[in-house]
């Protein structure tokens, strides 16, 4: 009998290649102010960057395209014109939004975070790349307390903010009540406060509704105007709390 001729080994397949990662929002009017401010020139920046940071690419031309806003810094970049002008990643960077960016603006490696809530580095960083947080109760405090997140950034960074506006909109447009647990599994603050909130909403979403029908717009002027706010709910939602709690964007209730 004939035995079948080996077949060689495949190799694994390469993974996907990674994209790198978008660069934070830059503050190229506060780069431009801190080295005015300095009294020093794009060749100075670019100067110390090069000999104290270990960037020998940096040149004056790349310091005045990311002042102009042409172009911004990558990551390692970032931190080096901060410690040329003297300042925090933070003031160079516009709002943040990500992990990523957070995590940046308080001038914090990877390794830093993940020690810090318990995490795998390797874990945390694909937290990272897909924008999805995945911890526990006291990782997230921890995660909350050593990037200085308020409840708003809280809810962005880990991936939220598209379940809070559903259930947000829900509560608006039928019986708030039953939405008071579920907004709390996600926006962890004292039942009151949230009921307070739900309640305003619901009636400024029929008071919207009812105010419209009565001009006489009929239907589609009502909704229109129904859509309007539930397209912004979650900033409603903040605002309401903001004004209720007195905390800082709804700060440090039990994050």
């Amino acid at each position: 009998m004939r035995r079948p001729s080996a077949r060689p080994s495949q190799p694994p397949p390469l993974p996907p290649p990674r994209t790198a990662p978008t660069p934070p929002p830059f503050n190229a009017p506060a780069a431009r102010r801190l080295r005015a401010a300095l009294g020093m020139a794009p060749e100075h920046v670019a100067h110390g960057m090069r000999v104290s940071y270990g960037h020998p690419h940096v040149t004056p031309d790349h310091v005045m395209a990311w002042e102009r806003g042409a172009a911004a810094p990558t990551d390692a970049e970032l931190t080096a014109l901060a410690g040329v002008l003297w300042c925090s990643p933070a003031e160079l960077i516009g709002r943040p939004r990500t992990l990523r960016e957070h995590r940046i603006a308080r001038c914090l490696a990877p390794e830093d975070v993940a020690r810090a809530v318990g995490h795998d580095v390797h874990a945390y960083l694909r937290m990272e790349e897909t924008d999805t947080w995945r911890g526990s109760d006291r990782q997230s405090a921890a995660l909350a307390d050593l990037l200085g997140l308020g409840l708003p950034a809280f809810v962005t960074v880990t991936g939220k903010d598209a379940k809070l506006g559903d259930l947000l909109r829900s509560a608006a447009t039928t019986r708030w009540q039953a939405y008071v647990r579920p907004v709390a599994k996600v926006v962890p603050l004292h039942r009151r406060f949230l009921e307070d909130a739900l309640r305003a909403l619901h009636e400024d979403y029929q008071g919207h509704m009812a105010a419209t029908l009565s001009w006489g717009g009929g239907s589609g002027d009502a909704g229109g105007a129904g859509q309007d706010f539930l397209d912004r709910i979650v900033e409603h939602f903040w605002t309401k709390l903001q004004d209720d709690t007195g905390l800082e964007a709804g700060r440090g209730n039990g994050v």
